[in-house]
């Protein structure tokens, strides 16, 4: 499959550029990068009206407010790895994880260590929704025995539950090459307790964890909210990121509804991550 690759530069950054790559995730778009004028974003080719998809992805703000403008480009799929690889840095968490890819070297990495492939898909720890599930994990004091990684990307965050002391972590994704970049990134790194699996939040039920991690965005996040109350167990922890601090009001309150309490709210440059306590 060919991708879609939409550059977009965009002033004043801050805050229209994380608005931006929310609307595009809802969109279809399914990979983001940072740039210093805006970002880069990445779809597989379909019929999409550009102009029109940015135009309407900005909340409907005035254009009198920010400045913007865009190009596309399309990138033949077997040339995707070498522009990763051209791209993709090292990710440090406070000094106690290290993202990393295989052409890295690991001489001066810091904490656990977490080698992946990078690919086309979500969760390589560039983006702050993944630093903060990340951080989230790591400032556990223990990581419990069975935990579910809903829209799991590359599996960073399944690789690092069983690091951490997890035992069975079923990493589910809508993305079929999510999936097997996932089974390839967890036996890059040894791991033996992750079952990557094709599918939808269906995949759950009659399921129970003790801890649900979830960084996808608002609206499915809210969506899943019932599912996820009904397969954690009583006292188990629910991770959620994936949306703006702005967000994090309507999120809390649909938890509510389904018997979550909010134990800490986590910040990194506008984006939110929650974390929840099933009562």
């Amino acid at each position: 499959m060919d991708y879609l690759e939409l550059t977009v530069n965009i002033q004043p950054r801050a805050p229209w550029a994380e608005i931006l790559v929310s609307q595009l995730a809802e969109l279809g778009f399914e990979s983001f990068v940072d740039t210093e004028n805006g970002i880069l974003a990445y779809a597989q080719v379909a019929e999409i009206d550009i102009e029109n998809t940015i135009k309407e992805s900005i909340l409907g703000h005035s254009g009198d407010e920010f400045q913007l403008d865009f190009e596309s480009k399309i990138i033949p799929q077997q040339n995707w790895n070498a522009l990763w690889e051209a791209d993709f840095q090292p990710v440090e968490v406070e000094d106690r994880m290290t993202i990393l890819a295989p052409f890295h070297d690991k001489t001066n990495a810091k904490g656990i260590i977490v080698e992946i492939q990078p690919q086309m898909s979500f969760g390589t720890g560039h983006h702050q929704t993944t630093w903060m599930m990340s951080k989230a994990l790591l400032d556990l004091p223990t990581v419990p025995k069975n935990v579910l990684d809903m829209g799991t990307g590359t599996g960073v965050l399944a690789i690092l539950a069983e690091k951490l002391g997890a035992e069975n972590i079923l990493a589910i994704d809508i993305e079929d090459w999510s999936v097997e970049n996932t089974k390839e990134n967890a036996t890059r790194n040894g791991m033996s307790g992750i079952t990557a699996v094709h599918g939808d939040i269906d995949l759950i039920e009659g399921k129970t964890f003790d801890l649900i991690l979830a960084n996808i965005n608002k609206n499915i996040l809210k969506s899943h909210l019932h599912q996820y109350s009904a397969s954690l167990l009583s006292g188990g922890m629910l991770m959620l990121s994936g949306f703006f601090e702005t967000d994090v009001n309507e999120l809390v309150e649909a938890a509510n509804v389904e018997n979550f309490t909010l134990q800490k709210v986590l910040n990194k440059e506008t984006w939110a991550a929650l974390i929840l306590i099933k009562d």
